[in-house]
């Protein structure tokens, strides 16, 4: 995690944000102030809000989908 290396050897894709962090906390009383720059840091190191944001952009293209498909299906019907 913080040993800033990556699975090539280069420097880790999360570690700039695991610095600012660790520098945030060391530099500050109050820990809630790095509340932003963890978040960041953890969403650099699972990206639940973009699969999330992923999921429901797919189930909303499904669901206009099939209304579409209901549509077309209907109006071949009639």
């Amino acid at each position: 995690m913080a040993s800033g290396f990556g699975l090539t050897g280069n420097t880790g894709r999360c570690y700039p944000l695991w610095v600012d962090f660790s520098e945030c906390i060391s530099k500050t009383d109050n820990p809630n102030k790095c509340v932003d720059i963890r978040d960041d840091y953890l969403e650099c190191l699972h990206h639940r809000k973009e699969f999330t944001r992923l999921n429901l952009l797919q189930r909303e293209y499904h669901r206009q989908v099939e209304e579409a498909e209901a549509k077309g299906k209907a109006i071949g019907k009639t």
